[in-house]
C-alpha cells in the first residue's frame, strides 16, 4: 500500500525536477468533453464517456454546423485549390484536399483544433464552425497552400499557460502558440523542424501522413526520408541539396527512423533506426549485408505511449520492396514489428515482429490501443494490436510477454527465382481473426448455383492456399497460374482506421473489410533494383463483377480482450444485393468494403461506410451512409445519407453543455467538410442541414 505521505513527496520531487517532464503531464488534465488527443486519449481508445447522446434519442441527431476543409478565403483567392483540373496540375495541387479529407480535430479547452485540406492549423468554434484563426502557410501564393499531402491530425502540448499545437506538413514539423496559431519562435528554427535534416544520409524530401506523438515533455515524429541520389530535389522550399550521383541500388530509397525532440526547444534527443546498422541488435536479421541498401521499415501508423511508463509504442512498416525480397534475405527486422522504445533514450525496451520476411505488404498499419485487462483473475497491462492480416496481437505492455500464446507455425515456401522464403510465421492463438484469411474453394461465392460455377472456373486460373501464401510469377504459358490469389488484400483485413476500446468492459470494436488481390510477379527491368516486380490486380473480382468471395464484405467485430473472444459480429453497409444477379434473393445486408474508423461512446459505435474515392478502395465499395450502432448488440439504431462518404475518424467533444459528434466527409462532385451533428435544442446553431457545396 502506497501511503498518502510517501505519494505527496513523489508528486513534490516530480514538480522539481529540472526537465519538467512530470510537471507537463500533470498540469494539463484532460476535461470531461474534452478530445485531446487523435484517439480521443492517450490510450488511443477512440472511446468517450460522454453519454447526452445515447441509443433513446441519437435518432433525433441533426447537423448543428459544417465547416468546408479548404477555407472560403484561400478557394475565393485561389480557385486552382479547389477546382477539379486535369493533367500536370493535379500533381502540383493534389486532390485528395478536395476528396480523401482524412482529418480528426481536437478540442481543448473549448476550442477544436484540426488539420485543414491543405495541411495547415486550424482553430475552430465549437458551436458554430467558424474560423478562429489559421496558420500562415510558408511561402506566399498558390504553392504555400497547394504544395501538401494529406494530414491525418495534430497533437497537443501544455506546461501552464503554455500551450502548443504539434503538427506535421510536408518536410517540416511545426509548434504554434495554441492562442494565437502564430509559431512559437524558441521552437527549432522560428517554430520549425526541417525533418529532410539529421538522416545518416542525404534525404531529398521527406513524407509522412501522420502526426507527432507528444509523451510528457518529448515529441516524436516518424514517416521516412527519400534518398537523394543525384535527381533534382523538386524545387520545394527548404529542400534538400542533392547529393552527387551514385548507383541507387546500393542505397536505400528511403529512410524510416523513428526521431525524438524536445517540445520546447525543439533539439534533437534521439534517433530510433528500424533498420539496424552494424553491430546493432538485429542487424544479422538482413542477410547479405542487405540492411545496407534496403529501405521502408517507417511508421506510417498511429504510435501511442504510456506517460507513466515512458514508453512508445510504435508500429513499423513493411520493408522494400514490398512484394520480392530476394535482395534483402532474411527475417529483416524491425520491419512489421511492434517496438517498445523508452522516451527518453530512444532504447528499444522490447520488440516482436508480426510478420516475417514481408512479401505480402502486411504490416500493423493501425494505433496500438493500451487496456487494463483482466485475464484469468491477473491484472495485465497490455498492449493491442491490430493488423492487415486480420490478426489481433496481445502483449503484455511493460514486458512484451504474449497474453496468450503466439505459435511460430511452418509457413507455404514459393518457387520465385532467388527469393527468400521465411520458414515460419507468428499466429496468435487468443483472440480469433476478425477477418477471413486466405483462399480456398469454399470460400467462393455460392448465391447460385451458376455464380459457384463460374468463381470455380476462375479460380482454377490462380494460385490459391492459406494465409502467407507467397507470390507467384505469372505465367504465360497455356494452362499456367496468372498469379496469386491473396486474402487478406494489402489493403487489409483492418487499415489506417483503426480500432476502438471500450475501457469499462475492455471490449474492442473493429471494422475491417474483405477483398481479393490478385499478387503477380513479373520481371524486373534490366539493370533495375528489384529482381522482380508485382503485376497484380488491386481488388480481383469475381464472376458477373460480383466478388470472388462469399460474404461479409465490410463488418465489424467485437472482441473481449479480458477473455480473448469475439462477442459479435455485424456486415456494414448492403454490399452489392441489388445486382442483378442477385435481385430476388431476399439477401441481408452483405457488408461494404471501405475505410472507416470507428467512434466508441457510452453507448453507441459510430461508423461510416468510407467514402468511394478514398485511397486504396475496393470497386463497388464505400458509400454515403453514417450510423450509430447499440455497441452491445451490434444492432443499427440510427443512420443517416451524407452527401458524401465519411473520410476521416470520427470524434465527439462537449461545448456549452451539448455534446456533439464530428467527422470529415467527401468525395468526387462534393467538397471535403467537416460535419458536426448533435441534438436538437431551442437555440439555432448557423448551419443548418442544407448540404453546402
Amino acid at each position: 500500500m502506497i501511503r498518502p505521505w510517501f505519494r505527496a513527496l513523489v508528486t513534490l520531487c516530480a514538480v522539481l525536477l529540472p526537465s519538467g517532464i512530470m510537471v507537463a503531464q500533470r498540469a494539463q488534465p484532460m476535461k470531461q468533453g474534452e478530445w485531446r488527443f487523435y484517439g480521443g486519449d492517450e490510450r488511443a481508445s477512440k472511446y468517450s464517456a460522454l453519454d447526452q447522446i445515447s441509443a433513446a434519442n441519437v435518432k433525433d441527431l441533426r447537423i448543428a454546423w459544417r465547416h468546408p476543409a479548404v477555407p472560403a478565403e484561400v478557394a475565393r483567392a485561389y480557385p486552382e485549390v479547389v477546382a477539379e483540373l486535369p493533367g500536370r496540375e493535379k500533381n502540383l495541387l493534389n486532390d485528395e484536399s478536395r476528396q480523401n479529407f482524412e482529418s480528426t480535430p481536437l478540442m481543448v479547452n473549448g476550442v477544436l483544433y484540426a488539420a485543414n485540406g491543405v495541411g495547415l492549423v486550424e482553430a475552430i468554434n465549437p458551436t458554430t464552425g467558424e474560423t478562429l484563426w489559421m496558420q500562415e502557410p510558408l511561402v506566399p501564393g498558390l504553392q504555400g497552400y497547394a504544395d501538401r499531402r494529406k494530414v491525418r491530425g495534430l497533437s497537443y502540448w501544455a506546461d501552464g499557460q503554455d500551450g502548443r499545437t504539434l503538427s506535421v506538413r510536408g518536410r517540416y514539423l511545426f509548434a504554434l502558440n495554441a492562442k494565437t496559431g502564430k509559431p512559437v519562435k524558441e521552437f527549432g528554427d522560428e517554430g520549425k523542424i526541417n525533418l529532410t535534416e539529421g538522416y545518416r544520409l542525404p534525404v531529398r524530401n521527406y513524407s509522412w501522413s501522420g502526426f507527432p506523438l507528444v509523451v510528457n515533455d518529448i515529441v516524436v515524429v516518424a514517416g521516412n526520408g527519400t534518398i537523394a541520389t543525384g535527381e533534382n530535389p523538386g524545387g520545394q522550399p527548404g529542400a534538400a541539396t542533392a547529393a552527387p550521383a551514385v548507383d541507387a541500388r546500393k542505397l536505400p530509397r528511403t529512410i524510416g527512423d523513428i526521431r525524438a525532440y524536445n517540445v520546447r526547444t525543439g533539439k534533437l534527443l534521439w534517433t530510433f533506426r528500424t533498420i539496424p546498422g552494424a553491430g546493432e541488435f538485429g542487424n544479422d536479421t538482413w542477410q547479405q549485408q542487405s540492411w545496407e541498401r534496403s529501405g521502408g521499415a517507417d511508421s506510417w501508423a498511429v504510435m501511442t505511449a504510456d506517460p507513466e511508463l515512458g514508453y512508445i509504442y510504435v508500429p513499423l512498416d513493411a520493408p522494400e520492396y514490398d512484394w520480392y525480397g530476394g535482395e534483402r534475405p532474411g527475417d529483416n527486422l524491425f520491419a512489421d514489428a511492434l517496438v517498445c522504445l523508452d522516451a527518453k533514450t530512444g532504447k528499444r525496451v522490447w520488440h516482436y515482429q508480426l510478420v516475417h520476411h514481408n512479401l505480402w505488404d502486411y504490416e500493423s498499419p493501425a494505433a496500438p490501443i493500451l487496456a487494463d485487462l483482466n485475464v484469468g483473475g491477473r491484472s495485465i497491462k497490455a498492449v493491442a494490436q491490430i493488423t492487415k492480416m486480420g490478426f489481433t496481437f496481445v502483449f503484455d505492455r511493460v514486458t512484451g510477454v504474449p497474453v496468450w500464446p503466439i505459435e511460430q507455425r511452418p509457413a507455404p515456401k514459393g518457387n520465385v527465382p532467388g527469393e527468400w522464403y521465411a520458414p515460419v510465421q507468428p499466429f496468435p492463438t487468443r483472440p480469433a481473426p476478425f477477418e477471413r484469411q486466405g483462399i480456398s474453394v469454399d470460400d467462393l461465392i455460392d448465391f447460385t448455383p451458376e455464380l459457384r460455377a463460374k468463381a470455380l472456373d476462375l479460380t482454377k486460373q490462380y494460385v490459391i492456399g492459406p494465409i502467407y501464401t507467397p507470390p507467384s510469377v505469372k505465367s504465360d504459358e497455356p494452362g499456367g497460374k496468372k498469379g496469386t490469389l491473396m486474402v487478406p488484400s494489402w489493403i487489409g483485413g483492418a487499415n489506417w482506421d483503426g480500432a476502438a476500446l471500450d475501457p469499462e468492459t475492455n471490449i474492442m470494436y473493429v471494422p475491417s473489410m474483405s477483398s481479393v488481390f490478385l499478387l503477380a510477379l513479373k520481371k524486373g527491368e534490366p539493370n533495375g533494383r528489384y529482381a522482380y516486380q508485382v503485376d497484380g490486380t488491386p481488388d480481383m473480382l469475381g464472376p458477373d463483377g460480383l466478388p470472388l468471395l462469399k460474404p461479409p464484405y465490410g463488418r465489424v467485430t467485437a472482441i473481449d480482450l479480458n477473455r480473448g473472444e469475439h462477442v459479435w459480429m455485424t456486415p456494414i453497409g448492403d454490399g452489392p444485393r441489388d445486382h442483378p444477379l442477385l435481385k430476388g434473393l431476399k439477401l441481408p445486408p452483405l457488408g461494404t468494403p471501405g475505410r472507416r474508423a470507428p467512434l466508441l461512446t457510452k453507448t453507441l459505435l459510430f461508423l461510416g461506410e468510407g467514402d468511394k474515392t478514398a485511397v486504396r478502395v475496393p470497386r463497388g465499395g464505400g458509400g454515403n451512409k453514417f450510423r450509430a450502432y447499440d455497441k452491445t448488440t451490434g444492432k443499427v439504431v440510427w443512420e443517416t445519407e451524407l452527401p458524401a462518404g465519411t473520410t476521416g475518424a470520427p470524434m465527439t467533444y462537449s461545448a456549452d453543455g451539448k455534446q456533439y459528434v464530428l467527422v470529415a466527409i467527401g468525395g468526387l462532385g462534393h467538397r471535403a467538410e467537416f460535419v458536426a451533428f448533435s441534438l436538437p435544442s431551442v437555440r439555432q446553431i448557423s448551419g443548418g442541414d442544407a448540404p453546402r457545396r
